[in-house]
């Protein structure tokens, strides 16, 4: 099968989409397909004729992710500035002659439904969830809404927008973060008054659109959905901080234990919220939801990411491994889902 795992672009999850494409391309590759990895944003300046067949380690450049975001503007200074669009040059002619697209991308135009929305008018199949629901998802205050009318317990908060009144309604201390951002990037622990300002002042750097919630202190968990089914919950424990940007990708910052140490009765309701939120925001094939959990058992839902990483530290390949699906059968089984589609 020709499969195109498509990676990269100028999201500030760039890196992580980078390794997470590295990864699934190895896999596909062990499973005996003619796999490339392509950049989106960058693209391929070469002859493409039989580009499936070519000898050539597509992942030999990939770097492991550091400990800080992208430069993006350096990026986007390593294309022509004659290639006006968004894709870069031959990015859909490669994708329209695959079998299948494996979306690796990760952020702003990768999982806010405008590359699947260009795709399904291209007739392109891709992995992941469709255009509607990815643009639900990747805004948090729409998708929180949608949660909260389908019983599925989120945390208290408040969207600002840009220009208008910023005063803190929510209290101390609080959480303030990008409305549409991903890996923890734009979210800022308020304490204070000081740090709050500081906060929103970096979370609107990154988006028009910014959440205050209340910060509920507890454990932290996250359930993957594969088909509408919960995977076994994993709980993250960063050593120092929350789980922000580098204890996510950094290895040994975090301790991750899973199946989580959580008895029966809150295993089940956590999956059965996941199963929920997963139906309610009209997913499709894969997702991952995250919870935080109170010392007094309440728990919430902060979020759904309809395109979890698959990365070494990622969490949905180590709920897959807890079930019995090794990575390798776990990325076959998200192709078989785009083209069963």
């Amino acid at each position: 099968m020709k499969i195109v795992v498509l990676a990269g672009g100028i999201s500030t999850e760039r890196d992580v989409s980078l390794v997470t494409g590295a990864n699934v391309y190895e896999a596909l590759k062990k499973k005996g397909h003619d796999v490339i990895i392509l950049d989106v944003y960058l693209g391929l300046n070469t002859d493409t004729e039989g580009i499936f067949t070519k000898d050539i380690d597509w992942a030999a450049k990939i770097n492991k992710i550091a400990e800080n975001n992208p430069d993006i503007e350096a990026v986007k200074k390593m294309r022509d500035p004659s290639c006006k669009g968004f894709f870069g040059p031959n990015v859909l002619k490669i994708c329209m002659e695959a079998d299948v697209v494996f979306m690796a991308l990760h952020g702003e135009n990768g999982e806010n439904g405008k590359i699947q929305a260009c795709f399904d008018l291209m007739n392109i199949k891709y992995t992941g969830t469709g255009c509607t629901s990815s643009a639900i998802c990747m805004n948090k205050q729409i998708a929180k809404e949608i949660m909260a009318y389908n019983g599925i317990p989120v945390p208290k908060g408040i969207k600002l927008d840009a220009g208008t009144k910023t005063d803190n309604t929510i209290g101390y201390p609080c959480v303030v973060k990008a409305c549409s951002g991903g890996s923890s990037v734009g979210v800022y622990m308020c304490e204070n008054e000081e740090e709050y300002k500081k906060g929103i002042e970096g979370a609107f750097a990154l988006d028009n659109e910014v959440l205050v919630e209340e910060c509920i202190k507890g454990r932290e968990f996250s359930v993957g959905v594969i088909e509408g089914k919960a995977l076994p919950i994993i709980e993250i424990a960063p050593i120092s901080g929350f789980y922000d940007y580098k204890n996510k990708y950094q290895a040994g910052a975090t301790i991750e234990t899973c199946p989580a140490e959580l008895d029966d009765i809150k295993t089940k309701q956590m999956q059965t919220y996941a199963q929920r939120a997963f139906k309610a925001l009209r997913l499709e094939g894969y997702a991952r939801m995250d919870f935080l959990m109170k010392p007094n058992g309440e728990m919430y839902c902060l979020e759904a990411n309809t395109l979890p990483g698959m990365t070494a530290t990622s969490l949905i390949p180590q709920e897959a491994k807890a079930d019995g699906i090794e990575f390798g059968d776990l990325c076959a089984k998200i192709v078989q889902l785009a083209l069963d589609k």
